[in-house]
């Protein structure tokens, strides 16, 4: 299995409303590191695994859409108790939405909101 792995950085505000999350159910910032990974059992016919630039450009116009926002007020959001869990999972579909996915088996996104904590989720794709 091949793995193309490209990195960018989001900043942005939210809160999540449950008393289960302690202080963070105020509304305070994160600024998170993302990693967006994806993988194929063969390369395509130039070798590759997915074009960086394309795969980077897509990871960067995904969280555009949410950098520098607080993420309690982005329609497409609302309701949704935005955890790093969570948005792990929004990153990897919205990623899969916007990028040609023929022979790509799987996008896994990394969210690092701290050296020592991140979550991740592997979004499936055959």
């Amino acid at each position: 299995m091949f793995t193309l792995t490209v990195r960018d950085h989001v900043m942005v505000a939210h809160s999540l409303p449950d008393p289960f999350f302690g202080p963070a159910q105020g509304l305070h910032g994160a600024t998170y590191v993302v990693e967006a990974g994806f993988e194929r059992a063969d390369l395509d016919e130039h070798g590759v695994v997915l074009d960086i630039g394309a795969a980077s450009e897509a990871l960067s116009a995904v969280l555009g859409r949410i950098a520098y926002r607080n993420l309690d007020e982005v329609e497409e959001l609302a309701g949704v108790v935005t955890t790093t869990e969570w948005l792990a999972r929004w990153v990897a579909e919205q990623l899969a939405a916007s990028l040609d996915t023929a022979g790509l088996s799987a996008v896994t996104v990394v969210l690092r909101e701290h050296p020592d904590a991140w979550a991740s989720y592997r979004l499936a794709l055959t």
